[in-house]
């Protein structure tokens, strides 16, 4: 057998895996075509049958706003705090923790915001629940201290503002209503 020469073999190489590569690019584009879309007529028969609905959110601009006007409450009064805003689900939109906050707050604002939004209702009042409902403590996520507050949008709860940090359940509170204060500016 006749010997190749180093020109050759590296001509022969790069064709080869030239092949190959084109081999291997063909099979990718040919698994990465687009599946028969769906008809037309599957998302109009939902909307006709009124099986869905839409809802409100906070946008990330107006949960800051409200975060800030709580920070900036809390210090105008010499307190430090965390502040957490979550959606109608419960999902944080925006969390600042304050300069000097303790490291519980920060945990503790966004579990009472996510109890005043499940319950459409300030933090302080779902308090006066557990008398009569021990149990409630129990339900994961949930923190039942002052400084809690909802954000409604005509009666139902859209976000809230948790706030954790200041030496008493009300200033937490009150923080956070003046966080939701903030949005009807």
């Amino acid at each position: 057998m006749k010997k190749l020469s180093t020109r050759t073999r590296v001509v022969t190489g790069a064709v080869a895996v030239a092949a190959v590569g084109a081999s291997v690019v063909g099979a990718v584009s040919a698994s990465a075509e687009t599946p028969n879309a769906a008809p037309a007529t599957a998302a109009s028969s939902d909307v006709q049958n009124k099986n869905t609905f839409e809802t409100s959110y906070l946008t990330v601009e107006a949960a800051t706003k409200a975060a800030q006007a709580s920070l900036d409450a809390a210090a105008k009064a010499g307190q430090k705090i965390s502040v957490a805003v979550v959606d109608r689900n419960g999902n944080v939109i925006v969390e600042l923790r304050g300069d000097g906050a303790g490291p519980q707050s920060f945990e503790s604002a966004e579990r009472k915001a996510y109890t005043a939004v499940s319950w459409n209702a300030p933090t302080s009042e779902l308090v006066k629940r557990l008398a009569q409902a021990p149990n409630l403590k129990d339900i994961p996520g949930t923190l039942f201290l002052g400084g809690g507050a909802p954000v409604q949008l005509k009666g139902a709860p859209i976000a809230a503002v948790g706030v954790a940090g200041a030496p008493s359940a009300d200033q937490d509170e009150q923080f956070a209503q003046a966080g939701v204060a903030a949005l009807n500016k």
